[in-house]
């Protein structure tokens, strides 16, 4: 079963959306992963990333986004399919070709505040925890490209999700935005919450003594479970969000030092999210789990079913009540919510008056003059994964030579094309009525044997 995560700041500006798609292209052209990237940025900053901004404008059309979905599950009917609101054959990356996209919509804010107009809280986190939980049976990885602020959609995910990735610049705002977002997680506990993978630096300025010395701090505190390396600031890594409509490879988009930071941080994450995933199994109950009904997703075969046990939650018990209150009349379900949100809310109020985050350097670059120790050790290399049988894919050998960055920053020399008839689609053509290629999702999660893609 897959694994979900919520990249967020409570601070703008800090590359999050560059992140999110250097890490999906990373994990499919580098090591065979399938990756869903869900917009849920109203800025839509990683929809025209992914994809031409003629194709995005086709599925606006076609009403195939992220706000349209919500719009139908919460304030509609609620039987749609999520799988017909999926962009198959993102990324101007030759190599990934195993990445998929739930475009955003410019509209989504304003379906917030129906949202919260109706007080539908309760049913959007419905929405979203089945979305994830189905999701989670076809894609190995899922990110959540979420935006500044903690917006009623931004919630959800943060407690839906299996975990929550900031990144952050190091300076002074943005690590007092990684604050309030623990302040939140803190006060949150008891209504559920995803677990902290790792902070990760961002637009590192290494000629900076002030950058370097917020870095050092953030390393220092144990409980940000920092990644080993910091994603440099380059101005090729700014401009590798402009789309290519004439394709690029990995190495050409993700050069020197910066790709490799990429890299590393890549191979960190996938040790971590093994980690986590040996620790649900452990735990998990012994009784079988059952396949989701047919009315809802259609057949789902033997293999499938077995693909998506859902281990106990931390907050068991509040998830289990949340379960319960899901079946009650919705405005009595929306009435709790709305109470839980008020507790919350007040204190929030209480604690953020009492102690106020005190992050700022306190004698400059120094931070006090106390002498932080670096971060020891590189980070070990990912071990192949032993999910044989349900999830086929070839044993991991390391990234490919093209991969690792030369001199000749555009060389492209012994890069083999993934794609199967050896040409790439037109970014321009026409996506299919449904979103998603005809038969994508049919029968359950499946793969192509020659590839391991979906198919």
């Amino acid at each position: 079963m897959g694994q979900s995560i919520a990249v967020m700041n409570t601070k703008g500006g800090v590359g999050k959306s560059t992140i999110v798609m250097a890490l999906a292209e990373a994990l499919s052209a580098n090591h065979g992963r399938n990756v869903l990237v869900i917009d849920s940025d109203s800025q839509t900053s990683m929809s025209i990333m992914l994809m031409q901004m003629a194709r995005w404008e086709i599925m606006e059309r076609q009403r195939h986004t992220l706000v349209d979905y919500l719009s139908n599950m919460v304030m509609g009917s609620g039987n749609v399919d999520w799988k017909n609101y999926v962009a198959p054959d993102v990324s101007d990356v030759e190599e990934a070709r195993s990445v998929y996209l739930v475009p955003s919509h410019m509209n989504l804010s304003l379906f917030e505040r129906e949202v919260s107009a109706e007080r539908r809280h309760g049913h959007l986190r419905g929405t979203i925890r089945g979305l994830l939980q189905d999701a989670k049976r076809y894609f190995d990885v899922i990110l959540i490209d979420c935006p500044p602020g903690l917006s009623v959609l931004t919630e959800c995910w943060l407690r839906e999700a299996d975990h929550y990735l900031p990144p952050t610049k190091p300076d002074y705002l943005s690590v007092r935005g990684l604050s309030i977002l623990k302040r939140f997680r803190e006060l949150s506990l008891g209504h559920g919450f995803s677990e902290l993978i790792g902070v990760l630096v961002n637009l590192k300025d290494d000629r900076s003594p002030a950058d370097e010395a917020w870095h050092r701090a953030l390393l220092a505190d144990q409980s940000n479970r920092c990644f080993g390396a910091a994603i440099p600031l380059r101005p090729y890594i700014q401009r590798a969000a402009d789309f290519s409509s004439s394709g690029r490879t990995y190495a050409a988009k993700y050069p020197g030092d910066a790709g490799k930071s990429i890299g590393i941080v890549v191979g960190e994450l996938i040790e971590r999210l093994a980690d986590f995933e040996a620790g649900r199994q452990a735990v998990a109950p012994e009784a079988p789990t059952q396949a989701p009904a047919e009315a809802a997703h259609g057949a789902v075969t033997a293999s499938a079913a077995q693909m998506r046990p859902i281990g106990p939650r931390e907050d068991e018990a509040t998830y289990q009540i949340a379960t319960a209150q899901s079946d009650l009349a919705e405005e009595g379900m929306d009435a709790v919510e709305e109470r839980e949100e008020m507790v919350v809310a007040e204190e929030w109020i209480d604690a953020t008056r009492e102690e106020a985050p005190q992050l700022a350097p306190e004698s400059g670059p120094t931070l006090g003059g106390v002498e932080v120790a670096p971060h020891a050790g590189p980070v070990p290399q990912p071990q192949a994964p032993d999910e044989a049988g349900t999830r086929a894919r070839a044993p991991y050998h390391g990234p490919p030579e093209h991969a690792v960055p030369s001199e000749n920053l555009g060389a492209s020399e012994g890069v083999q094309s993934l794609d199967e008839t050896g040409s790439r689609p037109a970014d321009d053509a026409e996506p299919s009525e449904t979103g998603a290629p005809e038969g994508l999702f049919a029968d359950g999660p499946t793969r192509r044997p020659d590839t391991g893609r979906l198919g």
